[in-house]
């Protein structure tokens, strides 16, 4: 399997369903603007949002996908088959009860996550209203990151990648045509966050099927499978819960500030997930099966040369990205979302967050592809104790910086404390023996280095003054955004091409 291939084909599915994620926003805050409506929703469905970060894509997928991989190359598939089986039909009944807790809990559940709400009563109880509407979500989305755990084991990896799209689709469709039977019409975002759990998981059922792993409801509490992956989701729920009770208090800080701090933050993040997901996302999803397939064969030397890959393009790629979000800040932003009722001063606001986001890039990705190399060894106490001293250094950052940068503060804090994250990482990765770096490493910074300067010449001289942003329609601004992108990606490209360095020389070709 070609690494930099999958990689593309991810990517280019991930590009889809972001390009799709930005016509959903751009279509929320064209017809609903930043104010106590989008806040609302927003609270509300990012609680759900943890909760799948938390139990399925993070904690259950780091546990689950190491152990799945080495059923696959040491047993057969009647054994690996026993485990989907087992885990699939308890992760179902677990998620069950939690829904049912989390509808039922949903008042104490907001005033939690955003106390500072409780001041408005009619912005509370919306907030409870879409949170116990979108709640099931949490239940369909996490038996999705279960089959897209089983698809990217056995390489499927474009299947996993192209499923968020439908809910993006469920967005924009309910935005467009439910909103107005709604009252108010927020709600209609509520009823298209359920239906996009629904269409995921009914996409993705047929592929597992094809590969003989649709799952089959058989309880089996003594499974051996089954209680090495719940071992290891002890520390890896802990471990996850770190960085997402991080951004809870995030909320939290911002539910204090003025209205629609959390919209502004939201914007940003939308922006920042969009290189996250592509390529730190990406990454780690193609690391974790061949390393945890390398450490299964006990190859070290090739664990240790597939991070070392992965670090590299996560610098050739991050970096570029990192710069060019923080360059065209107010031509994003005004592209995207300056519209409708998305005024001049939700726009700087928003600007003033994405600049600070911008500053931890870098770190947010890496720690994508640095933490597969603790859990593909079943490690996950390491990355545990990491990410509470994280924890601890951006909340702390948080009450330095709130005071005088407000949101844009928090937002801050989230960067730096993930640039904290990785450098952890990468030093007890070194420390152990894990990951030893390849030969040429400086001479490759250097070609970086100047390649970044010669692009963010390009990109300052093709954006032009920020001010002329603020004039004229979508499809102007759209073809000028387009042509400034294509020529900072260019000049980048070609001098790294002068420099030497090309992209043909990341081929790598993973565990089978």
């Amino acid at each position: 399997m070609n690494l930099l291939k999958a990689l593309a084909a991810i990517g280019s599915m991930t590009l889809i369903s972001r390009i799709m994620g930005f016509l959903r926003d751009t279509l929320i805050a064209r017809v609903f603007g930043a104010g106590a409506y989008t806040d609302a929703f927003f609270v509300a469905f990012k609680i759900p949002n943890l909760l799948r970060r938390l139990f399925a894509e993070g904690a259950f997928s780091q546990a689950f996908v190491p152990i799945l991989a080495e059923y696959k190359a040491r047993r057969g598939h009647d054994e690996t088959r026993g485990l989907v089986d087992h885990v699939a039909s308890l992760l179902a009944l677990i998620l069950a009860v939690v829904t049912l807790l989390g509808m039922l809990a949903a008042p104490a559940v907001v005033y939690v996550s955003a106390p500072g709400f409780s001041a408005t009563p009619d912005k509370f109880g919306l907030t409870v209203q879409l949170l116990r509407m979108m709640f099931p979500y949490i239940f369909f989305i996490s038996l999705v990151s279960l089959a897209g755990g089983i698809l990217n084991t056995y390489s499927k990896f474009s299947v996993p990648a192209f499923t968020p799209v439908l809910l993006n689709l469920s967005f924009i469709g309910c935005a467009l045509w439910l909103a107005p039977y709604f009252d108010p019409p927020i709600l209609a975002l509520g009823v298209a966050v359920l239906l996009g759990g629904v269409l995921q998981l009914g996409f993705q059922l047929p592929h597992l099927a094809k590969i003989g792993l649709l799952p089959r409801f058989r309880l089996k509490f003594d499974d051996e499978g089954v209680w090495r992956i719940l071992k290891l989701m002890g520390p890896a729920v802990f471990g996850v819960s770190i960085s997402q009770i991080s951004l809870l208090i995030n909320t939290i800080f911002a539910s204090f500030l003025v209205t629609g701090s959390v919209s502004w933050l939201y914007y940003a993040d939308r922006l920042m997930e969009f290189p996250t997901a592509i390529l730190g996302v990406a990454l780690g999803t193609i690391l974790l099966p061949s390393l945890a397939k390398h450490y299964a064969d006990e190859s070290p030397e090739e664990y240790s040369r597939l991070l070392d890959w992965g670090l590299r393009l996560t610098l050739l790629l991050a970096l570029p990205a990192a710069l060019a979000l923080a360059i065209l800040s107010v031509p994003l932003i005004s592209t995207l979302f300056f519209y409708g009722k998305f005024s001049l001063h939700d726009l700087w606001m928003s600007r003033e967050a994405l600049m600070a986001y911008s500053l931890g890039l870098l770190g947010l990705i890496m720690v994508k592809v640095l933490a597969p190399g603790f859990y593909a060894r079943q490690n996950i106490k390491t990355p545990v104790k990491i990410a509470l001293f994280t924890l601890l250094s951006t909340q702390l950052m948080n009450l330095a910086f709130i005071w005088q940068l407000k949101h844009a503060g928090l937002a801050l804090s989230i960067g730096l404390g993930a640039c904290i994250n990785a450098g952890l990482l990468l030093y007890h990765l070194r420390r152990h023996g894990i990951y030893r770096p390849q030969p040429g490493w400086l001479g490759f910074f250097v070609r970086v280095a100047a390649a970044l300067a010669a692009m963010g010449l390009a990109l300052w001289f093709a954006m032009g003054a920020e001010d002329a942003w603020l004039r004229g329609g979508i499809v102007s601004r759209a073809v000028h955004l387009s042509w400034t992108v294509a020529a900072g990606a260019g000049t980048y490209f070609v001098a790294l091409t002068l420099l030497g360095v090309r992209l043909k020389d990341f081929i790598r070709h993973g565990a089978k």
